[in-house]
């Protein structure tokens, strides 16, 4: 049988190889298997838990449905939509809120990391995230969510959630508990300056990450210049723990290809870096250049992309809006 998978992106902008390998690549994947129903979301509404640009958040929102589409997901043949347009998320995590616990919420680590020393200065919506990610979820009964590892914690709340939803108000299975959907063969992306850090868009360095929009030059230079060390390319896995950068730029190799880190460390033991960097980087041009230029290429024309997010939120209205009917006459409304 097939899966009902949803998926959310922040729209960040400026998406980059982290982004895509790490979830748009599995994406296009799930998508193209027709026994699936992909539901992908643009969650505008956890973007603004920290403040945003007005301006650039609705570029941002365009260049994450161009960036969607520019990496092969059709939108014909599943939805893509933003959350914004859909009134049952907010409902739906109010109502949500409260059946959760503060104990839950307590425990999860990713507020603590991104709140830091003075958490009393954070949002409420960066606390409550996780309940609204629920919400976005149990709305349209997803059997599977593709979820990384720091998404896991909140994929176990939103199961927890969905469970005391059920036993509270007697309606067994009512809300459907989703189970991850944890990519093979895959490694975290990181830095190409810091071999511990992971690939971000915060970092400053722009040499510290392949962007989704750059082209050939950008791509081929900034490989180049990736940090590595002065010994030859490892010669077996257990090296890799302590040469980082090396298994980070193994790592990327490998998810490009669908193969083994095993794989990967065999084909290039002993070689040279600048023979790897240079057969890593044709794999990036080969992958990377032609969703950049269709990125570019559909920016320029905002109206269509807009179009094919009143489209998706038509459609995801209709399922949600359904769910959140049935979740206010069971609580009473």
């Amino acid at each position: 049988m097939g899966k009902k998978i949803f998926s959310g992106v922040q729209p960040t902008g400026n998406l980059h190889l982290g982004n895509y390998l790490g979830a748009i690549k599995n994406f296009v994947d799930l998508n193209n298997d027709d026994d699936n129903k992909c539901i992908f979301c643009v969650v505008d509404l956890h973007a603004i838990t920290i403040k945003q640009d007005p301006k650039e958040l609705k570029n941002n929102i365009r260049e994450t449905v161009a960036t969607f589409i520019a990496s092969g997901i059709d939108p014909k043949k599943s939805i893509i939509f933003n959350q914004s347009g859909v009134a049952a998320h907010a409902e739906g995590a109010w109502i949500l809120s409260c059946v959760a616990r503060m104990g839950w919420l307590n425990r999860m680590t990713q507020f603590k990391e991104k709140a830091g020393k003075d958490k009393e200065k954070a949002s409420i919506g960066l606390y409550s995230y996780p309940v609204l990610m629920a919400a976005d979820i149990l709305l349209y009964d997803a059997t599977h969510v593709p979820v990384g590892d720091d998404q896991k914690q909140h994929l176990e709340l939103c199961r927890d959630i969905a469970q005391k939803f059920n036993n509270d108000f007697e309606v067994e299975n009512f809300l459907q508990v989703p189970e991850p959907l944890i990519q093979k063969e895959f490694s975290r992306i990181m830095s190409l300056k810091d071999g511990s850090k992971k690939m971000s868009k915060s970092d400053l360095s722009d040499s510290s990450r392949i962007n989704l929009t750059d082209d050939k030059d950008q791509i081929i230079n900034k490989i180049k210049k990736a940090k590595t060390d002065s010994l030859p390319m490892p010669k077996n896995i257990k090296e890799l723990d302590e040469r980082l950068e090396a298994k980070n730029l193994l790592g990327i190799y490998s998810s490009l290809n669908n193969s083994t880190l095993e794989n990967s460390v065999k084909n290039f033991a002993g070689k040279n870096f600048s023979q790897f960097k240079e057969k890593l980087a044709d794999e990036l041009v080969h992958k990377i250049e032609p969703i950049s230029n269709e990125i570019k290429k559909l920016l320029e024309d905002k109206s269509h992309l807009d179009e094919i997010l009143l489209d998706g939120v038509e459609k995801a209205n209709s399922i949600a809006s359904k769910k959140i009917e049935r979740i206010k006459e069971i609580v009473g409304f």
